[in-house]
Protein backbone atom coordinates (compact mmCIF):
# COMPACT_ATOMS: atom_id res chain seq x y z
CA UNK A 1 0.00 0.00 0.00
CA UNK A 2 3.25 2.28 0.73
CA UNK A 3 4.52 1.30 -2.18
CA UNK A 4 1.13 2.56 -4.11
CA UNK A 5 1.06 5.32 -2.57
CA UNK A 6 4.69 6.63 -3.12
CA UNK A 7 4.17 5.73 -6.92
CA UNK A 8 0.95 7.85 -7.41
CA UNK A 9 2.49 10.57 -5.52
CA UNK A 10 5.65 10.46 -7.98
CA UNK A 11 3.23 10.21 -10.96
CA UNK A 12 1.45 13.50 -9.66
CA UNK A 13 5.02 15.00 -9.21
CA UNK A 14 5.97 14.41 -12.61
CA UNK A 15 3.03 15.35 -14.24
CA UNK A 16 2.95 18.73 -12.70
CA UNK A 17 6.02 19.28 -13.63
CA UNK A 18 5.91 18.73 -16.88
CA UNK A 19 6.56 15.11 -17.74
CA UNK A 20 3.08 14.99 -19.24
CA UNK A 21 3.98 18.06 -22.05
CA UNK A 22 7.19 16.67 -22.47
CA UNK A 23 5.26 12.97 -23.64
CA UNK A 24 2.61 15.41 -25.84
CA UNK A 25 5.52 17.23 -27.21
CA UNK A 26 6.19 14.11 -29.40
CA UNK A 27 3.32 14.86 -31.64
CA UNK A 28 4.28 18.67 -32.32
CA UNK A 29 5.58 20.20 -34.90
CA UNK A 30 9.36 22.49 -35.19
CA UNK A 31 9.13 25.64 -36.18
CA UNK A 32 12.03 27.47 -37.78
CA UNK A 33 12.50 31.50 -38.14
CA UNK A 34 15.24 32.74 -40.69
CA UNK A 35 15.52 36.52 -39.93
CA UNK A 36 17.33 39.18 -41.76
CA UNK A 37 17.86 42.63 -41.32
CA UNK A 38 16.55 45.69 -42.47
CA UNK A 39 15.25 44.94 -45.71
CA UNK A 40 11.94 45.74 -47.77
CA UNK A 41 10.71 42.91 -50.26
CA UNK A 42 13.84 43.36 -52.94
CA UNK A 43 13.77 39.90 -53.63
CA UNK A 44 13.47 37.65 -56.54
CA UNK A 45 10.30 35.80 -55.51
CA UNK A 46 8.52 39.75 -55.01
CA UNK A 47 9.01 40.36 -58.75
CA UNK A 48 12.77 42.17 -58.12
CA UNK A 49 14.14 42.74 -61.68
CA UNK A 50 17.80 42.96 -60.26
CA UNK A 51 18.38 41.31 -57.50
CA UNK A 52 19.42 37.44 -57.08
CA UNK A 53 17.89 35.29 -54.51
CA UNK A 54 17.86 31.68 -55.93
CA UNK A 55 17.35 30.37 -51.70
CA UNK A 56 14.51 32.85 -50.95
CA UNK A 57 13.11 32.48 -54.28
CA UNK A 58 13.00 28.24 -53.87
CA UNK A 59 11.72 28.59 -50.70
CA UNK A 60 8.80 30.52 -52.39
CA UNK A 61 7.78 28.11 -54.44
CA UNK A 62 8.28 25.29 -51.82
CA UNK A 63 5.69 27.69 -49.17
CA UNK A 64 3.35 30.72 -49.42
CA UNK A 65 4.23 33.62 -50.42
CA UNK A 66 2.44 36.48 -48.49
CA UNK A 67 2.90 39.80 -50.09
CA UNK A 68 1.05 42.16 -47.55
CA UNK A 69 3.18 41.92 -44.53
CA UNK A 70 3.90 44.91 -41.75
CA UNK A 71 5.95 45.83 -38.93
CA UNK A 72 4.91 47.54 -36.31
CA UNK A 73 8.21 49.97 -36.77
CA UNK A 74 10.63 50.80 -38.94
CA UNK A 75 13.61 50.24 -37.15
CA UNK A 76 14.55 47.05 -35.11
CA UNK A 77 14.55 47.39 -31.12
CA UNK A 78 10.85 48.15 -30.61
CA UNK A 79 9.79 46.06 -33.83
CA UNK A 80 11.54 42.99 -32.07
CA UNK A 81 9.62 43.97 -29.13
CA UNK A 82 6.48 43.66 -30.45
CA UNK A 83 7.37 40.18 -32.59
CA UNK A 84 8.44 38.67 -29.16
CA UNK A 85 5.08 40.07 -26.95
CA UNK A 86 2.52 39.73 -29.64
CA UNK A 87 1.78 43.53 -28.23
CA UNK A 88 2.48 46.62 -30.13
CA UNK A 89 4.96 48.55 -28.36
CA UNK A 90 3.16 51.63 -27.81
CA UNK A 91 0.61 50.29 -25.74
CA UNK A 92 3.55 48.31 -23.71
CA UNK A 93 6.27 51.12 -23.85
CA UNK A 94 8.97 49.91 -25.96
CA UNK A 95 8.20 52.43 -28.56
CA UNK A 96 11.37 54.65 -28.14
CA UNK A 97 14.81 53.74 -29.75
CA UNK A 98 16.49 52.82 -27.95
CA UNK A 99 16.04 51.95 -24.27
CA UNK A 100 18.15 49.28 -23.10
CA UNK A 101 22.11 49.03 -22.83
CA UNK A 102 22.78 52.10 -24.41
CA UNK A 103 23.23 55.31 -21.80
CA UNK A 104 24.99 57.00 -24.74
CA UNK A 105 21.69 57.20 -27.08
CA UNK A 106 19.11 58.43 -24.37
CA UNK A 107 18.23 61.71 -23.65
CA UNK A 108 19.10 63.69 -20.88
CA UNK A 109 17.11 62.59 -17.78
CA UNK A 110 15.65 59.02 -18.76
CA UNK A 111 17.74 56.48 -17.32
CA UNK A 112 18.82 53.50 -19.91
CA UNK A 113 16.19 51.14 -18.47
CA UNK A 114 14.58 47.69 -19.52
CA UNK A 115 10.72 48.10 -20.66
CA UNK A 116 8.34 47.39 -17.42
CA UNK A 117 5.62 45.02 -19.44
CA UNK A 118 1.93 45.00 -18.40
CA UNK A 119 1.71 42.22 -15.59
CA UNK A 120 1.11 38.58 -17.32
CA UNK A 121 2.81 40.00 -20.66
CA UNK A 122 5.64 37.25 -21.78
CA UNK A 123 8.07 36.72 -24.55
CA UNK A 124 6.12 34.29 -26.44
CA UNK A 125 8.73 31.39 -26.09
CA UNK A 126 8.24 30.94 -22.80
CA UNK A 127 4.42 29.43 -23.24
CA UNK A 128 6.74 26.97 -25.84
CA UNK A 129 8.92 26.09 -23.63
CA UNK A 130 5.86 24.71 -21.02
CA UNK A 131 4.30 22.45 -23.38
CA UNK A 132 8.02 20.80 -24.26
CA UNK A 133 9.57 22.88 -26.71
CA UNK A 134 13.16 23.47 -26.83
CA UNK A 135 13.92 27.58 -27.81
CA UNK A 136 17.28 28.77 -29.08
CA UNK A 137 17.90 32.21 -30.59
CA UNK A 138 21.19 32.37 -32.42
CA UNK A 139 21.69 35.63 -32.05
CA UNK A 140 20.08 38.96 -31.81
CA UNK A 141 17.58 39.74 -29.22
CA UNK A 142 17.49 43.37 -28.82
CA UNK A 143 13.64 43.21 -26.89
CA UNK A 144 13.91 46.60 -25.45
CA UNK A 145 13.83 44.35 -22.27
CA UNK A 146 16.03 41.97 -20.31
CA UNK A 147 14.13 38.48 -20.69
CA UNK A 148 13.87 36.08 -17.81
CA UNK A 149 15.74 33.28 -18.18
CA UNK A 150 12.57 31.17 -19.12
CA UNK A 151 12.32 32.31 -22.38
CA UNK A 152 15.22 30.44 -24.06
CA UNK A 153 16.91 27.14 -23.65
CA UNK A 154 19.78 28.72 -25.41
CA UNK A 155 20.70 32.07 -26.63
CA UNK A 156 23.79 33.01 -28.38
CA UNK A 157 25.93 32.45 -31.32
CA UNK A 158 26.35 28.94 -30.79
CA UNK A 159 22.45 28.04 -30.19
CA UNK A 160 21.43 25.11 -31.81
CA UNK A 161 18.22 22.85 -32.03
CA UNK A 162 20.62 20.25 -31.94
CA UNK A 163 21.12 20.63 -28.35
CA UNK A 164 17.67 19.49 -27.73
CA UNK A 165 16.81 15.85 -26.14
CA UNK A 166 16.25 13.17 -29.04
CA UNK A 167 13.25 13.94 -30.96
CA UNK A 168 12.23 17.06 -28.70
CA UNK A 169 10.15 19.30 -31.16
CA UNK A 170 11.92 23.26 -30.84
CA UNK A 171 11.36 26.93 -31.86
CA UNK A 172 14.41 27.79 -33.17
CA UNK A 173 15.39 31.86 -34.77
CA UNK A 174 18.26 32.21 -36.40
CA UNK A 175 18.77 36.18 -37.29
CA UNK A 176 21.58 37.32 -40.43
CA UNK A 177 22.53 40.43 -39.85
CA UNK A 178 24.82 40.90 -42.72
CA UNK A 179 21.75 43.07 -44.77
CA UNK A 180 22.16 45.72 -41.70
CA UNK A 181 22.35 49.32 -42.26
CA UNK A 182 25.56 48.83 -40.83
CA UNK A 183 26.98 46.54 -43.80
CA UNK A 184 26.26 49.01 -46.13
CA UNK A 185 28.18 51.76 -43.82
CA UNK A 186 30.48 49.38 -44.06
CA UNK A 187 30.03 48.21 -47.60
CA UNK A 188 31.87 45.49 -49.45
CA UNK A 189 34.66 45.63 -50.70
CA UNK A 190 33.31 44.48 -54.23
CA UNK A 191 29.94 45.22 -55.71
CA UNK A 192 28.20 42.53 -57.29
CA UNK A 193 25.67 44.95 -59.14
CA UNK A 194 26.60 47.56 -61.25
CA UNK A 195 26.08 50.98 -59.95
CA UNK A 196 25.45 52.66 -63.33
CA UNK A 197 22.66 50.22 -63.90
CA UNK A 198 20.96 50.96 -60.32
CA UNK A 199 17.18 52.07 -61.03
CA UNK A 200 16.65 53.96 -57.42
CA UNK A 201 13.46 55.26 -55.80
CA UNK A 202 11.68 58.44 -57.02
CA UNK A 203 12.91 59.91 -53.51
CA UNK A 204 16.38 59.89 -53.96
CA UNK A 205 18.79 61.98 -56.24
CA UNK A 206 20.04 60.06 -59.01
CA UNK A 207 23.65 60.28 -57.83
CA UNK A 208 26.80 57.86 -58.25
CA UNK A 209 26.98 57.60 -54.35
CA UNK A 210 23.38 56.77 -54.10
CA UNK A 211 23.44 54.18 -56.74
CA UNK A 212 26.55 52.50 -55.10
CA UNK A 213 24.63 52.26 -51.76
CA UNK A 214 22.11 51.00 -53.66
CA UNK A 215 24.58 48.58 -55.07
CA UNK A 216 25.48 47.76 -52.04
CA UNK A 217 22.47 47.21 -50.61
CA UNK A 218 21.61 44.32 -53.21
CA UNK A 219 25.14 43.16 -52.48
CA UNK A 220 24.54 42.70 -48.99
CA UNK A 221 20.68 40.88 -50.11
CA UNK A 222 22.55 38.56 -52.14
CA UNK A 223 24.81 37.19 -49.64
CA UNK A 224 22.33 37.31 -46.91
CA UNK A 225 20.38 34.78 -49.72
CA UNK A 226 23.48 32.50 -49.39
CA UNK A 227 22.97 32.23 -45.48
CA UNK A 228 19.79 31.27 -45.97
CA UNK A 229 20.55 28.81 -48.14
CA UNK A 230 23.09 27.35 -45.24
CA UNK A 231 20.30 27.59 -42.84
CA UNK A 232 17.97 25.68 -45.06
CA UNK A 233 20.96 22.85 -46.23
CA UNK A 234 21.56 22.46 -42.25
CA UNK A 235 17.88 21.80 -41.58
CA UNK A 236 17.99 19.09 -44.54
CA UNK A 237 21.12 17.48 -43.74
CA UNK A 238 19.46 17.33 -40.04
CA UNK A 239 16.23 15.61 -41.30
CA UNK A 240 13.92 18.15 -39.94
CA UNK A 241 13.19 20.73 -43.03
CA UNK A 242 10.49 18.68 -44.05
CA UNK A 243 8.19 18.35 -41.47
CA UNK A 244 9.12 22.08 -40.24
CA UNK A 245 7.50 25.32 -40.67
CA UNK A 246 10.26 27.39 -42.09
CA UNK A 247 9.59 31.36 -41.86
CA UNK A 248 11.49 34.24 -43.33
CA UNK A 249 11.05 37.73 -42.74
CA UNK A 250 12.80 40.66 -42.37
CA UNK A 251 12.41 42.42 -38.93
CA UNK A 252 11.48 46.19 -40.60
CA UNK A 253 11.71 47.47 -43.83
CA UNK A 254 14.98 49.14 -46.07
CA UNK A 255 18.03 50.21 -44.81
CA UNK A 256 19.09 53.37 -46.72
CA UNK A 257 18.41 56.78 -46.16
CA UNK A 258 14.71 57.66 -45.56
CA UNK A 259 13.86 53.79 -45.64
CA UNK A 260 14.87 52.61 -42.11
CA UNK A 261 12.99 54.16 -39.44
CA UNK A 262 9.72 55.34 -41.31
CA UNK A 263 6.44 53.69 -41.32
CA UNK A 264 5.69 53.95 -45.08
CA UNK A 265 6.02 51.17 -47.51
CA UNK A 266 9.72 51.26 -47.72
CA UNK A 267 10.61 51.31 -43.74
CA UNK A 268 7.64 48.45 -42.68
CA UNK A 269 6.46 46.08 -45.42
CA UNK A 270 8.37 43.54 -45.26
CA UNK A 271 9.01 39.77 -47.30
CA UNK A 272 7.48 36.91 -45.57
CA UNK A 273 7.53 33.63 -46.56
CA UNK A 274 5.94 30.11 -44.75
CA UNK A 275 7.32 26.76 -45.77
CA UNK A 276 4.84 24.38 -44.53
CA UNK A 277 5.64 20.66 -43.27
CA UNK A 278 5.36 17.95 -46.45
CA UNK A 279 4.94 20.34 -49.10
CA UNK A 280 1.53 22.10 -48.25
CA UNK A 281 -0.05 24.89 -50.20
CA UNK A 282 3.73 25.01 -51.85
CA UNK A 283 3.76 27.77 -54.41
CA UNK A 284 0.89 29.60 -53.52
CA UNK A 285 0.00 33.41 -52.28
CA UNK A 286 -1.21 34.98 -49.57
CA UNK A 287 -2.78 38.80 -50.05
CA UNK A 288 -4.01 38.88 -46.26
CA UNK A 289 -2.82 42.46 -44.41
CA UNK A 290 -0.57 40.41 -41.67
CA UNK A 291 0.92 43.09 -38.96
CA UNK A 292 3.77 41.45 -37.27
CA UNK A 293 1.66 41.42 -33.70
CA UNK A 294 0.29 38.30 -35.38
CA UNK A 295 3.28 35.92 -35.68
CA UNK A 296 3.08 35.22 -31.83
CA UNK A 297 -0.48 33.66 -31.89
CA UNK A 298 0.20 31.97 -35.24
CA UNK A 299 3.55 29.86 -33.52
CA UNK A 300 1.48 29.49 -30.61
CA UNK A 301 -1.42 28.55 -32.41
CA UNK A 302 0.74 26.14 -34.82
CA UNK A 303 2.41 24.50 -31.61
CA UNK A 304 -1.39 23.76 -30.27
CA UNK A 305 -1.33 26.32 -27.92
CA UNK A 306 -4.13 28.48 -27.68
CA UNK A 307 -3.14 32.43 -27.97
CA UNK A 308 -3.55 33.80 -24.71
CA UNK A 309 -6.35 36.92 -24.78
CA UNK A 310 -4.57 39.72 -24.04
CA UNK A 311 -2.04 38.94 -27.25
CA UNK A 312 -3.43 41.83 -29.87
CA UNK A 313 -2.55 40.16 -33.26
CA UNK A 314 -4.31 36.89 -34.88
CA UNK A 315 -3.03 33.30 -35.84
CA UNK A 316 -3.37 33.30 -39.15
CA UNK A 317 -1.98 29.30 -39.68
CA UNK A 318 -2.39 26.44 -36.85
CA UNK A 319 -4.88 25.31 -34.73
CA UNK A 320 -6.11 28.19 -33.25
CA UNK A 321 -6.10 30.75 -36.61
CA UNK A 322 -8.90 32.34 -37.18
CA UNK A 323 -11.28 33.50 -40.19
CA UNK A 324 -11.39 36.92 -39.06
CA UNK A 325 -8.82 38.95 -41.30
CA UNK A 326 -6.76 42.23 -40.77
CA UNK A 327 -8.50 44.82 -41.81
CA UNK A 328 -6.09 47.31 -41.18
CA UNK A 329 -2.63 47.20 -40.02
CA UNK A 330 -0.82 49.86 -37.76
CA UNK A 331 2.86 51.40 -37.37
CA UNK A 332 4.41 53.95 -34.91
CA UNK A 333 7.50 55.97 -35.18
CA UNK A 334 8.70 57.95 -31.84
CA UNK A 335 12.43 58.74 -30.71
CA UNK A 336 14.93 57.59 -32.22
CA UNK A 337 18.62 58.21 -30.06
CA UNK A 338 18.00 61.69 -28.01
CA UNK A 339 15.79 63.24 -31.13
CA UNK A 340 11.91 62.52 -30.58
CA UNK A 341 9.26 62.89 -33.22
CA UNK A 342 5.39 61.17 -32.61
CA UNK A 343 4.25 59.66 -35.71
CA UNK A 344 1.27 57.19 -36.51
CA UNK A 345 -0.08 55.25 -39.56
CA UNK A 346 -2.88 53.33 -41.04
CA UNK A 347 -2.85 51.13 -44.24
CA UNK A 348 -5.56 49.13 -45.38
CA UNK A 349 -3.01 47.53 -48.00
CA UNK A 350 -4.27 50.11 -50.89
CA UNK A 351 -3.98 53.59 -49.26
CA UNK A 352 -2.12 54.71 -46.49
CA UNK A 353 -2.85 57.61 -43.86
CA UNK A 354 -0.25 59.33 -41.48
CA UNK A 355 -0.77 61.40 -38.71
CA UNK A 356 2.39 63.60 -37.37
CA UNK A 357 1.82 64.73 -33.91
CA UNK A 358 4.69 67.38 -34.07
CA UNK A 359 4.80 69.04 -37.43
CA UNK A 360 7.32 71.80 -36.04
CA UNK A 361 10.11 69.34 -36.47
CA UNK A 362 11.33 67.68 -39.91
CA UNK A 363 10.67 64.37 -41.29
CA UNK A 364 14.19 63.88 -40.88
CA UNK A 365 16.45 63.28 -37.71
CA UNK A 366 19.95 64.24 -37.29
CA UNK A 367 21.14 60.98 -36.51
CA UNK A 368 25.15 60.48 -36.13
CA UNK A 369 25.00 56.38 -37.03
CA UNK A 370 23.21 56.85 -39.84
CA UNK A 371 25.39 60.19 -41.35
CA UNK A 372 27.82 57.67 -41.04
CA UNK A 373 26.54 56.21 -44.58
CA UNK A 374 28.00 57.17 -47.85
CA UNK A 375 24.69 58.42 -49.40
CA UNK A 376 23.49 60.11 -46.23
CA UNK A 377 26.63 62.44 -46.08
CA UNK A 378 26.10 63.12 -49.91
CA UNK A 379 21.92 63.91 -49.23
CA UNK A 380 23.23 66.49 -46.33
CA UNK A 381 26.02 68.13 -48.56
CA UNK A 382 23.38 68.75 -50.95
CA UNK A 383 20.97 70.12 -48.54
CA UNK A 384 23.84 72.30 -47.09
CA UNK A 385 24.44 73.60 -50.44
CA UNK A 386 21.41 73.94 -51.80
CA UNK A 387 21.89 71.72 -54.31
CA UNK A 388 19.00 69.28 -53.69
CA UNK A 389 16.80 69.24 -56.71
CA UNK A 390 14.67 66.28 -56.27
CA UNK A 391 11.41 67.97 -54.23
CA UNK A 392 10.38 64.88 -52.80
CA UNK A 393 14.13 64.68 -51.23
CA UNK A 394 13.61 68.11 -50.29
CA UNK A 395 10.47 67.28 -48.49
CA UNK A 396 12.60 65.54 -46.19
CA UNK A 397 13.84 68.10 -44.47
CA UNK A 398 11.08 70.53 -44.80
CA UNK A 399 9.19 72.30 -41.69
CA UNK A 400 6.94 72.28 -40.59
CA UNK A 401 5.71 69.25 -42.28
CA UNK A 402 2.52 68.35 -43.20
CA UNK A 403 -0.10 66.89 -40.15
CA UNK A 404 -1.69 64.51 -42.48
CA UNK A 405 -0.30 62.45 -45.05
CA UNK A 406 -2.35 60.30 -47.29
CA UNK A 407 -1.22 57.82 -50.13
CA UNK A 408 -2.35 55.54 -52.66
CA UNK A 409 -0.04 53.28 -52.41
CA UNK A 410 -0.56 50.42 -54.60
CA UNK A 411 -0.45 53.08 -57.67
CA UNK A 412 2.62 55.66 -55.25
CA UNK A 413 4.43 52.66 -53.80
CA UNK A 414 7.59 55.40 -53.39
CA UNK A 415 4.50 57.34 -51.55
CA UNK A 416 5.80 60.79 -52.96
CA UNK A 417 2.24 61.97 -53.88
CA UNK A 418 0.22 63.36 -50.71
CA UNK A 419 -3.08 63.50 -51.28
CA UNK A 420 -3.96 64.42 -48.32
CA UNK A 421 -5.72 67.69 -49.37
CA UNK A 422 -7.14 65.84 -52.33
CA UNK A 423 -10.93 66.31 -51.85
CA UNK A 424 -11.57 63.70 -54.33
CA UNK A 425 -9.96 60.97 -51.53
CA UNK A 426 -12.02 63.18 -48.39
CA UNK A 427 -13.53 59.88 -47.88
CA UNK A 428 -10.75 57.63 -47.67
CA UNK A 429 -8.68 60.23 -45.58
CA UNK A 430 -11.64 60.63 -42.71
CA UNK A 431 -12.06 56.42 -43.06
CA UNK A 432 -8.64 55.99 -42.28
CA UNK A 433 -8.42 59.00 -39.76
CA UNK A 434 -11.03 57.38 -37.73
CA UNK A 435 -9.55 53.86 -38.07
CA UNK A 436 -5.99 55.32 -36.46
CA UNK A 437 -7.34 57.38 -33.52
CA UNK A 438 -9.66 54.56 -32.72
CA UNK A 439 -6.59 52.10 -32.71
CA UNK A 440 -4.52 54.61 -30.73
CA UNK A 441 -7.70 55.02 -28.22
CA UNK A 442 -7.46 51.12 -27.51
CA UNK A 443 -3.89 51.31 -26.98
CA UNK A 444 -3.38 53.81 -24.55
CA UNK A 445 -0.19 55.32 -26.34
CA UNK A 446 2.38 55.68 -24.30
CA UNK A 447 4.11 58.23 -26.12
CA UNK A 448 1.38 60.68 -24.98
CA UNK A 449 3.47 60.60 -21.32
CA UNK A 450 6.99 61.64 -20.59
CA UNK A 451 9.54 59.13 -21.12
CA UNK A 452 11.36 60.22 -17.89
CA UNK A 453 8.11 60.56 -16.28
CA UNK A 454 7.05 56.76 -17.45
CA UNK A 455 9.82 55.14 -16.45
CA UNK A 456 10.86 56.47 -13.43
CA UNK A 457 7.53 57.17 -12.20
CA UNK A 458 4.94 55.41 -13.45
CA UNK A 459 7.11 51.67 -13.74
CA UNK A 460 10.22 52.36 -10.79
CA UNK A 461 7.38 53.92 -8.69
CA UNK A 462 9.46 57.25 -8.16
CA UNK A 463 12.98 55.75 -7.49
CA UNK A 464 16.16 55.48 -9.49
CA UNK A 465 16.12 52.02 -10.58
CA UNK A 466 13.80 49.49 -11.41
CA UNK A 467 11.55 47.49 -8.49
CA UNK A 468 13.65 43.79 -7.53
CA UNK A 469 10.54 41.14 -8.25
CA UNK A 470 9.50 39.65 -5.29
CA UNK A 471 10.74 36.53 -4.03
CA UNK A 472 8.42 33.69 -4.29
CA UNK A 473 7.36 31.46 -1.19
CA UNK A 474 9.43 28.06 -0.48
CA UNK A 475 7.39 25.30 0.84
CA UNK A 476 9.64 22.27 1.50
CA UNK A 477 7.95 18.70 1.77
CA UNK A 478 9.29 15.59 2.30
CA UNK A 479 10.02 14.67 -1.55
CA UNK A 480 10.70 18.13 -2.60
CA UNK A 481 10.09 21.78 -2.93
CA UNK A 482 6.79 23.50 -3.77
CA UNK A 483 6.69 27.19 -4.72
CA UNK A 484 4.17 29.93 -4.56
CA UNK A 485 4.70 32.97 -6.78
CA UNK A 486 4.53 36.69 -4.32
CA UNK A 487 4.91 38.70 -8.36
CA UNK A 488 1.74 39.14 -10.45
CA UNK A 489 3.02 38.38 -13.88
CA UNK A 490 6.34 37.15 -12.90
CA UNK A 491 8.08 33.99 -14.71
CA UNK A 492 10.06 31.32 -12.75
CA UNK A 493 12.97 29.69 -13.54
CA UNK A 494 14.78 26.87 -11.24
CA UNK A 495 17.62 24.37 -11.42
CA UNK A 496 19.16 21.80 -9.22
CA UNK A 497 23.06 21.29 -8.47
CA UNK A 498 23.92 17.88 -6.63
CA UNK A 499 26.18 20.08 -4.83
CA UNK A 500 29.73 18.04 -5.24
CA UNK A 501 31.90 20.76 -4.18
CA UNK A 502 32.58 20.69 -0.69
CA UNK A 503 30.57 23.87 1.57
CA UNK A 504 29.65 24.63 -2.25
CA UNK A 505 28.71 28.61 -2.75
CA UNK A 506 27.06 29.76 -6.19
CA UNK A 507 29.23 32.65 -6.83
CA UNK A 508 27.92 34.02 -10.20
CA UNK A 509 24.88 34.26 -11.67
CA UNK A 510 24.49 33.07 -15.89
CA UNK A 511 21.75 32.46 -18.05
CA UNK A 512 20.68 29.39 -19.12
CA UNK A 513 22.36 29.57 -22.67
CA UNK A 514 25.61 30.39 -21.04
CA UNK A 515 25.78 26.63 -20.54
CA UNK A 516 28.27 27.07 -17.36
CA UNK A 517 27.99 28.25 -13.51
CA UNK A 518 30.65 28.99 -11.62
CA UNK A 519 30.93 27.00 -8.26
CA UNK A 520 33.24 27.74 -5.05
CA UNK A 521 34.26 26.47 -1.99
CA UNK A 522 35.79 28.25 0.86
CA UNK A 523 39.14 28.18 -0.91
CA UNK A 524 37.68 30.52 -3.81
CA UNK A 525 38.18 27.10 -6.18
CA UNK A 526 35.61 27.07 -9.04
CA UNK A 527 33.68 24.44 -10.95
CA UNK A 528 32.62 24.85 -14.22
CA UNK A 529 29.15 22.85 -14.85
CA UNK A 530 26.38 22.31 -16.81
CA UNK A 531 23.40 23.86 -16.05
CA UNK A 532 20.41 25.17 -18.12
CA UNK A 533 17.05 26.74 -16.37
CA UNK A 534 14.04 24.84 -16.72
CA UNK A 535 10.57 27.02 -16.48
CA UNK A 536 8.58 26.01 -13.03
CA UNK A 537 5.48 24.73 -13.85
CA UNK A 538 3.36 24.31 -10.67
CA UNK A 539 4.07 21.29 -8.62
CA UNK A 540 6.22 20.33 -6.83
CA UNK A 541 10.06 19.99 -7.56
CA UNK A 542 11.42 16.62 -6.37
CA UNK A 543 14.93 16.81 -4.50
CA UNK A 544 17.42 14.62 -3.09
CA UNK A 545 18.87 15.51 0.32
CA UNK A 546 21.93 17.44 -0.59
CA UNK A 547 20.73 19.23 -3.48
CA UNK A 548 20.64 22.65 -4.35
CA UNK A 549 17.81 24.35 -5.49
CA UNK A 550 18.47 27.76 -7.44
CA UNK A 551 15.14 29.88 -8.30
CA UNK A 552 15.12 33.04 -10.77
CA UNK A 553 12.06 34.49 -10.25
CA UNK A 554 11.43 37.83 -12.73
CA UNK A 555 8.79 40.10 -13.71
CA UNK A 556 9.86 41.84 -17.25
CA UNK A 557 11.36 45.00 -16.23
CA UNK A 558 12.47 44.80 -12.62
CA UNK A 559 15.43 43.14 -11.23
CA UNK A 560 15.25 39.10 -10.90
CA UNK A 561 15.33 37.69 -7.35
CA UNK A 562 17.05 34.50 -6.80
CA UNK A 563 17.00 32.38 -3.74
CA UNK A 564 19.01 28.68 -2.98
CA UNK A 565 17.20 26.19 -0.40
CA UNK A 566 19.60 23.22 0.06
CA UNK A 567 17.48 20.30 0.41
Amino acid sequence: MRFLLFLLKSITILFCLGFAEMILAQTKTNIVWIVCEDISPFIGAYGDPIVRTPNIDKLASEGIRFTHVYTTAGVCAPSRSSIITGMNQINIGTMHMRTHNRPDLMPEGVPSHSAVLPVGVKAFPEFLRKVGYYTTNNAKEDYQFEEPVTVWDESSVAASYTNREGNQPFFSVFNLAISHESQIISPPDSLYYDVEKMNLPLYYENTKMMRHDMAAMYTRIEQMDDDVGEVIAKLKADGVYENSYVFFFSDHGGNLPWMKREILERGIRIPFIVKLPNGKSAGTTNNDLISSIDFAPTVLSIAGIKPPEYLEGKAFLGEYSTPEKNKYVFAARDRMANKYDRVRSVSDGTFRYVYNFHPEVSKYQDLAYRKQMGSMQEILDLRDSGKINNPYLEDWFNTPKEVEELYYTTKDPDEINNLAKNKYYQSKKDELKKALFDWLSRMDDKAQVCESDMVMNDWWKGKNKPPTTKSPKLKKLKEGIQITNQEPGASIGYRIFDGQVKDTVITKKMKSWDFAYVMGNGNNTEVKVSKPWKVYLGGTIPLKKGQILQINTQRIGYNPSEDLIKF
